[in-house]
């Protein structure tokens, strides 16, 4: 019998190259439960619009939490800072008798949960029930007898009535023993004008050969111990210190064996509550999870998405995290790009140096998150659910195994081709462009009728300027430097080194889409780029008079 592969929505290399992984990992849980829920994350579906949009619902009010109730919020991280793992203790409480230790991790995680229970239902009374924490008073109430609730575990005197008798009789005895060596220690140090210790204990120079000698002669005593200096004596049992000793050591089995007893009795009561300590293991992760994504989406200023029926995306002033991030660390800021699209081709093209790949894997990665139930780096975003979404730039580990780059692009193409489906949301860049231009352009164009036939969202970044024909083709245009004052920017660029020259340029770099209905309207960025890079005027100009004669 066959079993059917599980579904995927984007592999692993589409989830890197967008910035999703980025992201996930920059989402800061702090359970180890919470940890589980970041590995098993699972993205909505079509079909599956109410259960994300509810899940959006439960975001938004963990995010009022976090906005309105600051100290509250800290208080509960602390909490979650001391919860460990107990999954694998509650599954030997079904089977086994737990240890001290393991008997003490349960305590320490009922406080913990009490103490979470309680604060959370301070500052909310609408809860979803998948955060909502049992209430497991009565089972801390046997781990915690005394009702003291100290994170502190030992088994208690009042767990037995039959252990608090034993172990008083055990003190008694000990006072006995103590009391017996304490009279012989009185009648030693009469007798001999002996200085002991009041453990009974007698401490004898080895230079002192006199009293060394009556020590080891007195059947009182016996030698303990000794360092390069001095000899220790104690006061040897007699036959009423061994009589008491033997009574105790016979207290002792009593007291194990009821001690076992008593753990035995607290691991069942933990085993019959096992599922429901399971539960609240459970809901600690998806809160902490939650909360964490509340968190990485104030700091960085992502927003709810709208969730809708029809196959779209719709980014308005849309961000990428993980380029923002690098872009921040070097003090400058990130250029928004808007994008509206739906089932059918969209081009973008613009120079090199244009941000074309950045839009790219923004769209990606806008569109993965708000799957993925996460909220979307933008001002406000539409977002229709995809079966599919994969992104198509380079293929380094291919070309390292041997196949050129333009070998490594069409063997993942053909991978992307083969698994999508209806609604899927393909981003292919600069495809071809290991190849000559002439087949590359061919190529292209090709591949956007095929796709323009499909119902994929698909966005294909080219630096072909003509591969993008066709009404049911979308094209967006960089708009570069377009609007640039070229006066100003050339003053700029004279005296400027070469890494200079490239950050200026960069500086003037508008990397938002604009859409392109007639192809006059293009800018020819590349021949501006290399201009003001010190190319000569006599290669640029002749570069011009072939761009006006088509080529």
């Amino acid at each position: 019998m066959s079993t059917q592969a599980p579904k995927m929505l984007a592999n692993t290399k589409s989830r890197t190259e967008t910035g999703f992984e980025h992201v996930l990992h920059s989402i800061n849980v702090i359970t180890p439960f919470g940890v589980k829920r970041v590995k098993g994350i699972r993205p909505f579906y079509p079909g599956q619009e109410r259960e994300l949009r509810e899940e959006f619902e439960k975001m938004d009010l963990i995010r009022s939490m976090v906005r309105d109730y600051p100290k509250e919020m800290e208080e509960l991280s602390e909490i979650f800072m001391e919860i460990k793992e107990i999954g694998f203790t509650l599954d030997r409480s079904l089977k086994n008798v737990l240890s001290v230790i393991e008997l003490y991790e349960i305590k320490t995680f009922l406080l913990q949960t009490e103490r979470a229970r309680n604060l959370l239902s301070d500052i909310s009374h609408n809860m979803p029930p998948e955060f909502r924490l049992a209430d497991t008073t009565a089972l801390l109430d046997v781990m915690d007898p005394g009702k003291d609730r100290i994170n502190t575990f030992y088994i208690y005197d009042q767990f037995s009535e039959k252990l608090g008798a034993l172990r008083r009789e055990k003190r008694d005895l000990e006072l006995a023993v103590r009391r017996a060596q304490k009279e012989i220690r009185r009648r030693l140090e009469a007798e001999h004008k002996f200085q002991m210790t009041p453990k009974c204990e007698l401490l004898v120079a080895k230079a002192d050969e006199r009293t060394m000698a009556l020590a080891k002669s007195l059947p009182e005593l016996e030698q303990f111990g000794e360092d390069y200096m001095t000899v220790t004596f104690t006061v040897r049992p007699n036959e009423e210190i061994y009589a008491l000793q033997k009574q105790m050591e016979e207290k002792n089995t009593l007291i194990e064996d009821e001690e076992l007893e008593v753990r035995s009795r607290l691991s069942q009561e933990i085993g019959r509550e096992a599922d429901i300590l399971k539960s609240n293991c459970e809901k600690i992760g998806a809160l902490d999870f939650t909360i964490a994504k509340a968190i990485y989406a104030e700091k960085n200023d992502c927003v709810r998405p709208k969730i809708t029926e029809e196959h779209e995306l719709h980014i308005d002033e849309g961000r990428n995290l993980q380029v923002e991030e690098v872009l921040r660390g070097r003090g400058k800021t990130y250029c928004p790009v808007s994008v509206d699209l739906a089932d059918g081709v969209s081009c973008i093209t613009g120079a090199n140096m244009g941000g074309k790949t950045i839009s790219l894997k923004m769209i990606g990665q806008v569109a993965l998150l708000a799957q993925y139930g996460l909220y979307v780096p933008c001002r406000a975003a539409s977002v229709g659910l995809s079966n599919f979404m994969q992104v198509l730039i380079g293929d380094s580990q291919n070309v390292q195994r041997g196949l050129s780059s333009f070998g490594s692009e069409m063997e993942e193409l053909r991978e992307i081709l083969d698994n999508a489906k209806e609604r899927s949301l393909i981003l292919v860049d600069e495809i071809a462009s290991g190849t000559n231009p002439t087949e590359g352009l061919a190529l292209t164009r090709s591949l956007i009728r095929y796709l323009s036939e499909r119902t994929y969202i698909t966005v294909i970044t080219t630096h072909f300027d003509h591969a993008a024909v066709g009404n049911t083709v979308h094209n967006m245009q960089v708009r570069g430097l377009a609007g640039v004052d070229f006066t100003k920017l050339s003053k700029e660029l004279v005296h400027a080194s070469r890494k200079e020259r490239i950050e200026i340029i960069g500086k003037y770099m508008d990397y938002r889409l604009c859409v392109v209905e007639d192809e006059l309207q293009i800018p020819k960025d590349a021949l501006n780029i290399a201009k003001m890079l010190g190319i000569y005027d006599e290669i640029i100009d002749y570069a011009r008079e072939l761009l006006g004669s088509n080529i």
